[in-house]
């Protein structure tokens, strides 16, 4: 994954959405940026979310909306060794249109506080995802008026979802004409792959070709974060993996993430996610238990 973001011009032909489909591996899986907001649910796979300054886990079901510009992409586990058909699906649609429509269809302005907080990227946390599977098929069979209809219901039942996670502490946009993107984005793929070595920023701006002056300032501009607060958050990333998925002690955890010790890690841990990674584990396998609330779906 790069840091630069590439640009992508998404072709609408007469409609005013763009649903698409694809596996993994592919070439829509990549670190990029586009002038649309995206409605993206996981089908299949577990790995990390990237949008914007925010790095966290997904799983199949995980339900998110990103706003225009906002650079995104999902890493499928290393681990996956055999391709996916089906990994995600997803619908585009342009600001400019709901706007437009909002200014006459005065009922739409309800919508358009959610697209705001897109911008900074939203994900739909215990979204049933039976219900988010279903309005996805039925905006890829339809056509047209009943398209827009099956996509205005289900962007309402978004809208009132009582758990909304925001996602980007900083409203990334892809940035034009900046040189040292390719070179911060080389350093940002050997953290996201090699998380667990010992990663210095006197390491990482040689790295760069860069000095350690002008390497922090342009990795902060870039992702939003200073290199070792984006180190740790990597680092909690791939430990809450760890925590949910398996029965490895916390202290085994600490050092296989890349902490050196206990206590560093709890902190970290702490200050990241509001919670000791202890609490994390339970709370994480007492929701898992609990099945989705009943909510209604699209009509057949």
């Amino acid at each position: 994954m790069s840091i630069l973001p590439e640009i992508e011009i998404v072709d609408y032909t007469s409609e005013s959405l763009r649903y698409l489909e694809h596996g993994w591996p592919s070439e829509l899986c990549r670190w990029h940026a586009h002038e649309e907001y995206e409605l993206h649910l996981i089908v299949d796979s577990y790995g990390k979310a990237f949008v914007g300054d925010y790095i966290g886990a997904f799983e199949p079901g995980s339900l998110y909306l990103t706003g225009p510009n906002l650079p995104h992409n999902w890493v499928t586990e290393v681990d996956e060794t055999e391709p996916l058909i089906l990994r995600d699906v997803l619908v585009q649609f342009k600001h400019k249109n709901f706007e437009a429509a909002a200014n006459t269809l005065h009922e739409l302005k309800e919508i358009m506080p959610l697209l705001e907080l897109a911008r900074s990227g939203i994900e739909f946390v215990h979204f049933p995802y039976a219900v988010a599977r279903e309005y996805m098929r039925r905006i890829a069979d339809s056509k047209g008026i009943d398209r827009m209809l099956v996509f205005l219901t289900f962007l309402n039942a978004l809208n009132t979802h009582p758990h909304k996670s925001i996602l980007s502490v900083a409203k990334l946009e892809q940035k034009t004409g900046n040189k040292n993107y390719d070179r911060i984005g080389e350093v940002v793929d050997y953290v996201v792959s090699r998380y667990n070595e010992n990663l210095s920023v006197a390491d990482a701006a040689a790295m760069a070709g860069m000095s350690e002056t002008s390497f922090s300032r342009n990795f902060r501009n870039t992702t939003g974060n200073r290199f070792i607060d984006f180190v740790n958050r990597v680092r909690i990333g791939h430990a809450c993996v760890l925590l949910l998925e398996t029965d490895q002690q916390i202290s085994s955890i600490c050092y296989d993430v890349g902490f050196q010790n206990l206590a560093n890690f709890n902190r970290h841990f702490f200050k990241l996610k509001n919670i000791t990674p202890r609490a994390y584990r339970n709370t994480a396998r007492e929701r898992l238990k609990q099945p989705d609330t009943a909510e209604q779906g699209p009509a057949t």
